[in-house]
């Protein structure tokens, strides 16, 4: 299956910043849509993390850093999650 293609969000990509997102598991489509909050679209259900996670790569490549930078600060069983870049 191919990767969605993502809105450039480099420009955001500073050291401390922090990254409201708003994620959507067990979705048709994997997307990612800008503004406040980031709204993600995942495909994988909400289990064991698994939403989290492929919603923080997915946040990753749009920044065009590192999945490792991206720190989970709030939100590891919600819908509702705020990321930090390291």
């Amino acid at each position: 299956m191919a990767r969605p293609a993502l809105p450039d969000l480099s420009t955001l990509a500073r050291s401390g910043a922090e990254f409201a997102v708003r994620v959507t598991p067990n979705a048709r489509r994997a997307g990612l849509e800008p503004g406040g909050p980031i709204r993600i679209a995942v495909t994988n259900p909400p289990e064991d993390g698994r939403a989290t996670a492929a919603a923080q790569e997915m946040l990753a490549r749009a920044l065009g850093v590192a999945k490792t930078r991206l720190t989970l600060v709030r939100g590891a069983t919600t819908r509702n999650k705020l990321f930090r870049l390291d």
